[in-house]
Order: C-alpha cells, then sequence, then structure tokens
C-alpha cells in the first residue's frame, strides 16, 4: 500500500457538517495526506479535527464559495500524482480506495475511476449515471463488473491531478448541483471515460445537505438546484426549454411565496421564493 500512500492525496469538501460524520470518514484514512477545505470557517471544528487527526492543509474559507470552487482549492494545493475527492458522509476504507487505484491504472483512457455504493443497509445507492440531457432517468445501477458511466457521483472520484488540471477542472459556474454531470459531459467529448468499479465499494448515504437551520437549507436546495440547472443546460445552449418552464410558472410561485406566509408555512414560502430568486438571478447575469 505504501506506493499508494505516497501518490495519492484525500480531498474533502466541507460546509457544516458535525465532527462525528467527519470522524467516521477520517477514521479511515489514517494513512494517507489529507485536505479539508470548510467552506463554513469553522475554527472550532477545525481544532477538533486537528486534535485528533493529523491533517495535512486545513483550508478554511472567510465564505461559501460552493463545491466546485473549494475542490478546485484542494486539487491545485496537493502535490500527488493522484486525488481521492470525497463527500465527508461517505466511507471508504484502504483497501476500496486501492482497487481504485489500481482500476485507473490499468483502463487505457480513463479519466476517474468511483465505487460503487451502498447505504448503511447495505442498499445500492447512485454512484453514477447518464447525462441529464439524454432524459434516461437515474436509475440506480445494478452492475456485474467494472462500467463505463457517463457522470460519477462526487462522493467518491479518485482522479490524476494532471488530467484535471488539462480537463480544466470542475465548472466554478456550478454552485453545488450538476458538477459532477458537467464534468462528465467534458469527459465524454475528450473521449475519455468513467469507470465504476465493480468491486470497489463505499457507504454513501445521499441526498441532504448538512446545513442545520431548516429554512437556510430549503434556500439553499432550491435556489443552486434551480440555478445550478440552467446554467449546466446552459453550456450546451439547451437551456430555453427549461428557462420557458419555469418562466410560466414565476407567477404561481410568488402567489405561492406570498399565501404561505400568512398561513405561516414560512418552509413553503421560502421553497416558492428560491426558485423565484434563481430565475430572476440566471435571468440577470446569462441572458443579457
Amino acid at each position: 500500500m505504501k506506493d499508494l500512500y505516497d501518490s495519492l492525496t484525500i480531498t474533502i469538501v466541507l460546509y457544516e457538517e458535525s465532527f462525528n460524520l467527519v470522524s467516521k470518514c477520517l477514521k479511515q484514512l489514517k494513512q494517507f495526506n489529507i485536505i479539508i477545505i470548510d467552506n463554513a470557517n469553522n475554527v472550532k471544528l477545525k481544532n477538533r479535527i486537528q486534535k485528533e487527526f493529523r491533517i495535512y492543509k486545513y483550508i478554511l474559507n472567510k465564505k461559501n464559495l460552493g463545491f466546485s470552487k473549494a475542490v478546485n482549492q484542494g486539487i491545485r494545493n496537493s502535490e500527488t500524482e493522484f486525488i481521492l475527492n470525497l463527500e465527508a458522509d461517505c466511507i471508504i476504507d484502504e483497501e476500496n480506495i486501492y482497487k481504485l487505484y489500481k482500476a485507473i491504472n490499468s483502463y487505457e483512457n480513463c479519466l476517474i475511476t468511483t465505487p460503487t455504493m451502498f447505504d448503511e443497509s447495505n442498499k445500492l445507492t447512485p454512484s453514477g449515471g447518464t447525462l441529464m440531457e439524454k432524459n434516461l432517468g437515474y436509475d440506480i445501477l445494478r452492475l456485474e463488473g467494472d462500467t463505463c458511466v457517463d457522470f460519477p457521483m462526487t462522493a467518491a472520484i479518485l482522479f490524476k491531478k494532471k488530467d484535471l488540471l488539462d480537463l480544466g477542472l470542475f465548472d466554478e459556474d456550478l454552485f453545488i448541483y450538476y458538477p459532477d454531470c458537467e464534468i462528465g459531459r467534458r469527459i465524454n467529448k475528450n473521449k475519455k471515460s468513467v469507470i465504476q468499479i465493480f468491486n470497489s465499494k463505499a457507504i454513501h448515504n445521499m441526498g441532504t445537505l448538512k446545513i442545520k437551520n431548516n429554512l437556510k437549507k430549503i434556500f439553499y436546495r432550491n435556489y443552486y438546484f434551480t440555478i445550478d440547472g440552467l446554467i449546466y443546460y446552459l453550456k450546451e445552449n439547451l437551456h430555453s426549454s427549461h428557462y420557458e418552464k419555469l418562466k410560466k410558472k414565476i407567477p404561481s410561485l410568488i402567489i405561492k411565496s406570498i399565501i404561505n406566509i400568512f398561513l405561516f408555512r414560512l418552509s413553503k414560502s421560502v421553497e416558492s421564493f428560491s426558485k423565484i430568486i434563481a430565475f430572476l438571478n440566471f435571468k440577470k447575469k446569462y441572458l443579457k
């Protein structure tokens, strides 16, 4: 395993994760160089983590830069040939990391390897899929061997630093959602591959932001899912139908937002309001 330890850095982007969640991930990774990028600027969490774990670099961002900018920070600050980007709610051990490492060195033109992911009940969860514009749905792949996918879940992706730099890193226009699809699209265009490795296993309970304030969580999820989706489709000039569909909904979203305030259903009001703001900001910035 020494070749793996010497060749690979693990990057982890945080935003309001708990110490217990992060430590559960880090306990499996004690032999590796770890770079943590914290978009919540949580000094208390940093001090607590560094008391228990050896962290190679710990970057505190004074404001939330989003996933893409933060993971790019981690990539640029890495000094090894290979990088494994992990989300803090993903647990993978050395043996399964090594399987990703061996695979990427075995497959020609492979730019990213990703494990097959399960939840804590040992049920398959998404690890990769087809590009959104193909409209083939988002079913979980039930593999019988290593399989090429259009894009990987960024919960666990292994790649060469040089390959990502040559590709242009993650698209920093995308804050939280769609950077995995977007980078998969560019990998496909460059005739490279993303391979989901059948016998490399990870545990990942996907689907929830770790933001503690519920209204803030609702705003973030709906705002960024809306605007990131519009930006993603804009990159290929496929945004018009998505934009027009949302545009038609704006009057009803305004009414829903106002009515739900008077009914004291703040979460519903915030949900509608966040989509309105996302629409207006997209229009202002990208449709000049």
